[in-house]
């Protein structure tokens, strides 16, 4: 067993849920609910909809306060507690197909998310998610929807000037899909780590312009690592940042090129009406290239935002 898994202080049993090292990545873990507690949370919200939970910020923590009810405040400390834990920082949940309804994702996803903290806007959608499709063809103006090509490892809510501590992304929907799986890297597994994080650029701020897709026109300045709770963290996408130099653009072409090399990089499957969620500030995310399919189709959520601050 590895010095990871032994230290694994989440693995438990309780009634309704049960949290178990995950069975494809040794810092991660899996969790659990029982199809009782699944159906009395869908049964609770079932007149609800999507669109209620966009215009009605209160409803999305009432949907939390439910699952808290039905499991307990140990699983919101236990799912709390997993995201800050520099050693794992990482779960999967799912609904155990107990429903096919898009619907329901959505609404188990927002639950899930309000446990944990505030959801930042996305400007993409212009609400607190954003749902988006990989298919065949694509003309968008990012990797995001490019099914065919590598999606190269990096972190969330560069090019915004709010906290981006956590992540969740689940599959909605997927016919017609070979590959497109889900690529992580955890910063402590990865060899060149201090190489990057010492290197003088490492520190320097750079700047974070957003494609029009993003409908965000604000630029920042971001440094590439950061100290955060006494370990080094990371804020860093190929596709929107703007070196200056070409010591500047060589830096972060040849750190990019490191992380996808990395063997620490790995490929995680997720089932539909699965998602998974990562602490944003020590976790990068990516995601493989899929097989050439005329009907290739996924839909997938996004949410993103901070942490609690009680």
């Amino acid at each position: 067993m590895s010095t990871v898994q032994e230290k694994m202080k989440f693995v438990q049993t309780q009634a309704g849920y049960q949290v178990i090292p995950h069975p494809d990545h040794r810092r991660m873990y899996h969790i659990k609910l029982s199809n009782d507690i699944i159906g009395q949370f869908l049964n609770e919200f079932k007149q609800e909809d999507s669109q209620r939970l966009e215009y009605i910020p209160y409803m999305r923590f009432a949907m939390a306060g439910k699952l808290r009810d039905l499991l307990g405040t140990s699983f919101v400390e236990t799912v709390r507690g997993i995201l800050h834990d520099r050693e794992t920082g990482g779960f999967t949940i799912g609904l155990q197909n107990q429903t096919t309804d898009i619907e329901d994702f959505v609404k188990f996803g927002t639950a899930i998310t309000h446990l944990i903290g505030t959801t930042n806007f996305d400007a993409m959608s212009g609400t607190y998610f954003a749902r988006f499709t990989v298919k065949d063809t694509d003309n968008s103006d990012s990797y995001l929807r490019q099914a065919y090509r590598l999606f190269t490892l990096h972190t969330d809510g560069t090019f915004v000037d709010e906290p981006t501590d956590w992540l969740l992304m689940m599959k909605l929907e997927e016919r017609n899909a070979i590959g497109g799986e889900s690529r992580l890297l955890h910063l402590d597994d990865w060899e060149d780590l201090e190489k990057f994080s010492k290197h003088p650029l490492g520190s320097y701020k750079f700047l974070y312009k957003a494609p029009p897709s993003k409908n965000v026109e604000q630029q920042v300045h971001r440094a590439t690592f950061f100290e955060n709770n006494n370990g080094t963290c990371m804020c860093f996408i190929d596709q929107f940042v703007c070196p200056e130099t070409i010591e500047q653009a060589t830096y972060l072409k040849e750190l990019s090129e490191s992380m996808e090399n990395s063997p620490a990089t790995h490929a995680l499957k997720l089932p539909v009406g699965n998602l998974v969620m990562l602490n944003n500030t020590f976790w990068l995310h990516g995601r493989a290239p899929f097989e050439k399919h005329p009907e290739l189709y996924r839909e997938l959520m996004r949410q993103r935002g901070e942490f609690a601050k009680a």
